[in-house]
């Protein structure tokens, strides 16, 4: 089934800024700080479609942790889909955020070609606000994140859910915190990222 989606992406993790997971000036990164690295990524959908299904103006969050130390680092996560769509709404976003439609995700989503291990699907009232440097998202009462402005420096920072092609900004996260079963975190002061993102079943 042919799909694309475009729109605007946030994310926080527990690693230090910059995320020593990101390609900085070109470098590709590495290991998480911390060797388990804890976070959650937000989309908000501007334009997308998936078939005859329309996707825009929903959003979608994930909440996650992997284990750098773990062989073949796979995903533990969470996903959650805008409650105010409908069922064929949902049904897209989950196969295309799990990986299932093929396309850029194949390139771009470490938990979809990893042997991750995915909790659990909700469907939840999701509220973002990605205004550059001062985003926050909430995924019901399972997920929160702020952030608390961008990173000073010039360095060009890159990640790979968004895309390497993306021009996008480190920031400040204030706050991270993910209370579901099987997954529990908060973290304070550490970092984020900020982005426009586009996929579609047209792979490069």
């Amino acid at each position: 089934m042919p799909w694309a989606i475009s729109g605007t992406y946030l994310e926080a993790c527990n690693c230090e800024v910059i995320c020593p997971c990101r390609t900085i000036d070109g470098e590709r990164g590495g290991r998480s700080t911390f060797e388990i690295c804890k976070g959650a990524l937000s989309w908000r959908i501007q334009r997308g479609n998936a078939g005859d299904v329309e996707l825009s103006g929903l959003d979608v969050v994930i909440a996650s942790m992997y284990d750098d130390d773990e062989a073949g680092s796979p995903w533990t996560f969470w996903l959650y889909l805008d409650q105010r769509g409908d069922e064929s709404q949902r049904g897209a976003l989950e196969q295309i955020f799990r990986g299932r439609l093929g396309g850029t995700p194949d390139e771009q989503f470490p938990w979809a070609w990893k042997p991750s291990d995915l909790l659990g699907v909700r469907a939840v009232a999701i509220e973002v606000d990605h205004k550059k440097g001062e985003g926050w998202f909430r995924a019901g009462d399972y997920v929160s994140v702020r952030i608390d402005g961008p990173v000073a420096g010039d360095s060009q920072v890159a990640c790979i859910i968004p895309g390497y092609h993306q021009p996008g900004r480190e920031v400040h996260s204030e706050l991270i915190k993910v209370e579901d079963e099987g997954l529990g975190f908060e973290v304070q002061g550490r970092c984020g990222y900020e982005s426009d993102f586009e996929y579609s079943s047209n792979a490069t």
